[in-house]
């Protein structure tokens, strides 16, 4: 009953749980990689500007899961975005990562002088070449959200998602639009958000960690995905069971109302947030 379905949108099924790879590098990240494959993940974050594609690459290629069975992402930074520069860069992303292809390309960051429209049309492009098999953005208000879905076919808005972060507008828009929305850093700052006292009380009740409950609570919520990061196997596999329990109506509004602003990651220009 509690079971998370993947979310489907833009003709992917987007896992409830994925490995976010930000801040992983070197020989670890592969270490993680392949450890998070062994344990069930089968949605894989990355982007050119986190320097581990080759490492995500190579876990991915250690593993004995087919690559047919892993979503992988990947992502062009905003010095990227021009009609010009967009092939070349996802054409080095893939050396980099071992690849034919992506499954899920995004925008990083909003470019303050390429408009979207002119890099969403080149990732189009590049869907219909088979070097992707979807496209999406990431950090994008709920207006140009909007206004970018009406051009073209996305997957997803990924941005920064969490019990101290709302996120109603862009969750509204990604719903009516039939988005996923991915959450990325949706454990916030681990050392505060986990040691909450809502958080805490309520994984006393259910007897799980506040990760896991913080994480429930986002999945739990209808088109919501979530991709946090781990340092260990523990940490891989208590962020992956997150089934076989369910957050009660008033469970869910306790921690609704924790959301106070401020965010883990700071955009690279200050786009209109709302």
């Amino acid at each position: 009953m509690a079971a998370i379905e993947p979310v489907t949108a833009g003709g992917l099924d987007l896992p409830a749980i994925g490995l976010g790879t930000m801040r992983q590098q070197g020989p670890g990240c592969v270490d993680l990689v392949e450890a998070a494959l062994a344990e069930g993940y089968r949605h894989l974050d990355t982007a050119r500007k986190y320097g581990n594609e080759a490492e995500v690459g190579e876990g991915l290629r250690r593993s004995s899961v087919p690559r047919d069975e892993v979503l992988v992402t990947t992502k062009l930074a905003p010095d990227e975005l021009a009609a010009a520069d967009v092939r070349p860069a996802t054409e080095e992303s893939l050396r980099t990562l071992g690849l034919d292809h992506v499954d899920l390309l995004l925008i990083h960051w909003p470019s303050p002088t390429v408009p979207i429209e002119e890099t969403l049309g080149e990732f189009a492009a590049l869907r219909d070449a088979g070097l992707t098999r979807a496209i999406g953005v990431a950090n994008l208000p709920s207006t140009p959200l909007c206004e970018a879905a009406a051009g073209f076919d996305l997957a997803t808005d990924q941005v920064e998602y969490h019990p101290y972060l709302a996120q109603p507008a862009v969750l509204t828009a990604c719903r009516d639009l039939g988005l996923a929305l991915t959450a990325y850093c949706p454990l916030a700052r681990a050392g505060d958000l986990l040691g909450d006292a809502v958080l805490v009380s309520l994984a006393r009740t259910h007897d799980r960690t506040p990760a896991q409950i913080a994480l429930r609570w986002l999945v739990q919520q209808p088109g919501v995905v979530a991709i946090p990061g781990a340092s260990s196997v523990p940490h891989l596999r208590e962020n992956l069971d997150v089934h076989g329990f369910r957050l009660a109506d008033d469970e869910v509004a306790r921690i609704d109302q924790l959301a106070r602003g401020g965010r883990v990651v700071d955009p690279p220009h200050a786009p209109e947030w709302d």
